[in-house]
């Protein structure tokens, strides 16, 4: 018989997993060291840096299209004065710390404004070659480091003039919270700007200025570190079959200092989405390094859970051995003596009787193979006693499995369902508080920020619409409809309401009355709620450019991973954009969350600031942030919040890794019960019933059924000879009817 065929081999897998599965369950059931810091601590780091690397490489893009559209715009024309394009990419941006134009000709400077820029690092390479006008990264005399930033533009007379924009590398202006610090790292570990340290002037004591420079010190050294970790390819670098961040991220542990350990993530600037096209930014080989000193956790270990664990495992050893010698008495052993006892018939041996099992299908079996020794010739002893029909079993082989199940069953459920279970008393580590609320201000500020480009798209379009030429202002709208894809709709609405040039879906109603924002939302009753930016064209009295800003644009800007689920609600706490699917102007989901909200938009001291929550409602654990539109623009008057909550069971907390490693047990074992007792029951049960039918109607007389084996096994080999019987009794039977017919007077003829 094949080594995999037959009785024995799911057995033994099942004995095999029982003990490979207690011993998993005395090693994750066991001893636990608590870790220095928790993973939830360290997974909370490197979101918090991919969130800083997202808005880092979000305003190097944003800084550097917007100077490219601008110069393009402004000498669509013809040859602009030098002081009048740098007046107007002053008053539609201010996010540039110094612009210059300079004749490409002689290298004469034609303007200037700001902060001084320095023109040595101009060469040819700079200029010419495949790389040509690409960012460069400049030190100054003071030691900053600088982003310049260049378009070309015409000039007079066919001559060629260099627009140069300088922006800082400065960390993100983002709230870090308390304690945090984050960093923006060059190629090779040097470190351009950092923010969150306290200055060492401000500082009351020695010991504050020792640990202002451990921690100084620790995050030279960890950025060193992230900076070697990004040069990896970031497809290598994800664990196989995970998406997540586009770039290089992840967590790196410090020393400690007075009880704190200094905990770290990193992230490379990366493309939103790499199918997109390249990012200006990702390819300046920047990194973002966020450090948190948090603190340091006792590493205990616990005997008792020692204990807990070995005597889980011992349980379900003594369980598995029970129910492996259920299945070996009750199915493994009578089936073997049929294999013995069928064989035997087939060779010719009747003398000896059919030993029958006692119950289910191998009683009924044996009484069947009984019979036909009987009717073979020999007759059964004692008037046929063992022939006499087998006393059934109503379960059949189906009970044998049902009652291993049960055994199984009786140590799955405990331990998924009752061992290590949390509830709502389950300590969260402040930091998890603190980063929701931070993050969420994070996303706040680039919702917000996100809505003032917006705008200021608006302002740079506005000075390129001849209200005169209706052709060519919508040639201006669908080209900027093109470029902008957070717009659905752009147009011009007249002084009296109407619209005048249009491009994209089509427009809603713009309200000309001066007390409205000049960004708004509206669209109730609809499937999703109208959000538009305007502002006027200038010298056209009444008249206003709108931009209809696409919800799913808000959506995307939401989605952000360890976060939960996050909204964008209204002053009623009405939902505008969510990170999931919503309906427009529906409530939050939770009582406590419109109420965080309203806390939220308290004004305290210079205005409301963001507030985070831990929501223990009976078993259930939430933790929440509200933070709103504050620090600016014309979204900031707007009165949005953004919201976030979610499950701190998904947190990798100890308490929750244990209940998690319970369950993760329990279902082991019901899938090593599923696994086993189903290959028993498709390769064995269900054969041994059909053989058992089939045994029977041969002992009552059917020669005519032939039996064909289905499994080249136990089973099978009783088929085969229960086949070979059956082809004995019919010789026998057609010698008898063949016997009377000769012995009959004058048979044969003359």
């Amino acid at each position: 018989m094949p080594l995999l065929g037959g009785i024995r081999p799911p057995i033994a897998l099942l004995c095999v997993l029982l003990l490979a599965l207690a011993g998993l369950t005395a090693k994750v059931l066991g001893p636990d060291t608590e870790p220095v810091a928790s993973k939830a601590v360290l997974s909370s780091q490197e979101y918090f840096a991919q969130d800083g690397a997202i808005a880092l490489r979000a305003s190097i893009d944003e800084r550097v299209t917007d100077l490219e559209r601008t110069a393009t715009a402004l000498t669509a024309g013809g040859p602009a004065d030098p002081e009048r394009v740098l007046s107007d990419l002053s008053k539609a941006y201010q996010k540039w710390t110094g612009t210059t134009v300079l004749d490409l000709g002689s290298g004469k400077v034609l303007a200037a404004r700001g902060e001084r820029i320095p023109l040595a690092w101009l060469d040819e390479d700079v200029l010419t070659g495949d790389k040509a006008l690409t960012p460069r990264m400049v030190r100054l005399e003071t030691g900053d480091v600088r982003l310049m930033t260049m378009a070309v533009l015409d000039g007079k007379e066919g001559a060629q003039q260099l627009l140069i924009a300088s922006n800082s590398l400065s960390v993100p202006s983002i709230n870090l919270g308390p304690f945090r610090s984050m960093a923006v790292v060059a190629q090779g570990g040097e470190i351009l700007a950092t923010a969150g340290f306290e200055q060492s002037e401000a500082l009351n004591s020695d010991a504050e200025r020792k640990e202002l420079t451990f921690l100084q010190k620790q995050m030279t050294r960890l950025s060193d570190r992230a900076a070697k970790e990004t040069e990896q390819n970031p497809i290598s670098a994800r664990e196989p079959g995970s998406r997540g961040y586009p770039g290089v991220s992840g967590t790196l542990l410090g020393e400690d200092y007075n009880g704190r350990v200094a905990t770290a993530g990193y992230a490379s600037l990366a493309a939103s989405d790499p199918e997109d096209g390249e990012s200006v930014a990702a390819g300046l080989g920047l990194t973002v390094v966020a450090m948190l000193p948090v603190v340091q956790q006792q590493t205990v270990t616990e005997d008792g859970r020692q204990l807990f664990g070995l005597l889980a495992a011992g349980a379900l050893v003594l369980l598995g051995l029970l129910a492996v010698a259920v299945l070996w008495m009750t199915v493994q052993r009578p089936l073997l003596g049929l294999f013995l006892e069928s064989r035997r018939l087939a060779r010719g041996d009747l003398i000896r009787p059919v030993t029958v099992p006692r119950w289910g299908e191998a009683a009924r079996i044996g009484a069947a193979l009984e019979r036909t020794r009987c009717q073979l010739g020999v007759s059964a002893p004692d008037g046929g006693a063992d022939a006499r029909p087998a006393r059934k079993f109503r379960g059949g082989a189906r009970g044998p499995l049902v009652l291993t199940a049960v055994l199984l069953l009786l140590w799955c459920i405990p331990v998924g369902f009752l061992l290590n279970r949390t509830d709502g008393t389950v300590s969260i580590p402040a930091v998890m508080v603190n980063d929701q609320r931070d993050r969420t201000d994070l996303v706040a500020d680039r919702a917000r920020r996100a809505l003032n480009e917006a705008q200021a798209d608006l302002v740079s379009i506005s000075r390129l619409i001849d209200i005169e030429n209706p052709a060519a202002t919508e040639a201006v709208l669908k080209d900027a409809l093109r470029e902008h894809t957070r717009y659905q709709a752009l147009y011009v609405v007249g002084e009296g309401g109407g619209v005048i040039a249009r491009a994209g879906d089509d427009p809603h109603d713009w309200s000309a009355e001066k007390d409205l924002s000049l960004v708004r939302v509206s669209g109730r009753g609809e499937k999703k709620p109208v959000v538009q930016a305007g502002t006027p064209v200038p010298e056209h009295k009444g008249m206003v450019l709108v931009g209809e800003v696409r919800v799913e644009f808000l959506n995307s800007l939401l989605k952000r991973p360890g976060l939960g689920e996050v909204r964008i609600v209204n002053a009623d706490a009405r939902t505008l954009a969510a990170s999931d699917g919503f309906l427009a102007f529906e409530g939050l989901p939770n009582d406590t969350l419109p109420d965080l909200v309203r806390a939220a938009n308290v004004q305290v001291g210079a205005g409301p600031v963001e507030n985070g929550l831990l929501i223990r409602d009976g078993g259930a654990v939430t933790v929440a942030a509200a933070a709103p539109f504050t620090g600016g623009g014309v979204a900031s008057d707007l009165g949005w919040t953004i919201v976030s909550w979610q499950d701190a069971g998904h947190f990798q907390i100890t308490a929750y890794e244990r209940e998690d490693r319970s369950v993760l047990a329990s279902l082991l074992g019901i899938a090593l019960i599923v696994v086993c007792l189903g290959w028993i029951h498709l390769v064995v049960v269900r054969p041994l019933r059909a053989l058992a039918a089939g045994a029977e109607k041969l002992a009552a007389g059917d020669l005519k059924t032939v039996h064909y084996p289905r499994y080249q096994d136990e089973v099978g080999a009783v088929v085969r000879s229960l086949e070979l019987i059956r082809q004995q009794l019919q010789a026998r039977r057609q010698d008898q009817v063949r016997r009377p017919a000769e012995s009959r007077p004058g048979a044969g003829g003359r």
